[in-house]
């Protein structure tokens, strides 16, 4: 049994839930988000919450059971709140700037990296070190970052490069004599 599948998902006041030909629609303050529905798992929307069970014994429905819960957790909660990520960068010229639809990195390269920011994605740069990713979609959101991460990881011998805010850096000792 999947203890998170267990707990039905909380729909807060001035949320709408809708179930329409395979596809759950969720439209909050923020906006809309929608995300087809499986067929191994059954979804009901009542009274002011969604809970999801699966449709059958089979193992493939018992492994989605929870994924789903937590996909629809995340539907609601990205039109209530929204989702956040910040990135930091570290190193001697690196630098972001956010120019209307684009992000514009300076990581030592040759060239500034040009990014376009996709729909459904906002980037602020409160200062020259912080970039801050936010959106209703955790995944694009979550994809963003990543794909900006990816310009220039962290490098373990002085710690250069974009992380996550939070994010550990393991960090070795450089050559010895």
């Amino acid at each position: 049994m999947s203890r998170i599948g267990k707990r039905p998902v909380v729909v807060p006041g001035g949320v709408t839930a809708t179930i329409d030909a395979g596809t759950l629609v969720v439209k909050g303050p923020k906006g809309t988000l929608s995300m087809g529905l499986s067929d191994d798992i059954d979804y009901r929307v009542e009274d002011g919450s969604i809970s999801v069970q699966p449709a059958n014994d089979s193992k493939r429905a018992r492994a989605f059971w929870g994924m789903q819960r937590t996909l629809v957790s995340n539907l609601v909660e990205g039109v209530t709140e929204g989702f956040t990520k910040t990135l930091e960068i570290a190193g001697v010229g690196y630098r972001a700037q956010a120019q209307g639809r684009k992000l514009k990195l300076q990581l030592g390269y040759s060239h500034d990296v040009e990014l376009d920011v996709p729909e459904g994605v906002e980037v602020k740069t409160p200062d020259q070190t912080t970039v801050e990713i936010s959106g209703i979609d955790k995944q694009a959101v979550g994809q963003f970052a990543a794909e900006v991460r990816e310009w220039r990881k962290p490098e373990p011998y002085k710690g250069k490069g974009i992380k996550y805010r939070g994010e550990y850096i393991f960090r070795k000792e450089g050559k010895k004599k």
